[in-house]
């Protein structure tokens, strides 16, 4: 399965002006091609995200300890290093489809404590 993702053109700058001046209209995304045939999906339900000045380290674990507070490590199986330029469009993405499903399903709560103590029982 293949899948087109959208990636901004490069900008350049010329003489002090740049391809993106104030004269020309906003160019559109550029269609990419993305094979994910070789791709290993797996689950997480934990991550910890460290980094440098240069880039993000964000890893994957899952913690399958029931309790709030885990009483052993959590196994991370997953790393993920990208640079911040990256990490914001990864943002931009996350937020928009989790707006999305919000939007459709409901307010989700991040804050365990709150989510537990106020579902019907």
């Amino acid at each position: 399965m293949s899948e087109v993702v959208e990636q901004d053109p490069p900008s350049t700058i010329e003489n002090g002006k740049s391809s993106q001046g104030s004269r020309s209209p906003m160019p559109q995304p550029t269609p990419i091609e993305a094979d994910d045939s070789q791709v290993v999906a797996t689950y997480t339900n934990f991550c910890r995200v460290t980094g440098t000045p240069e880039e993000l380290i964000v890893d994957f674990g899952l913690n399958t300890q029931g309790a709030a507070v885990p009483t052993q490590p959590i196994r991370l199986t997953q790393r993920t290093v990208m640079n911040y330029y990256t990490a914001k469009r990864l943002l931009g993405a996350l937020q928009m489809s989790v707006a999305r499903h919000e939007q459709a399903f409901g307010v989700l709560e991040t804050n365990v404590q709150k989510r537990v103590g106020s579902q019907p029982r």
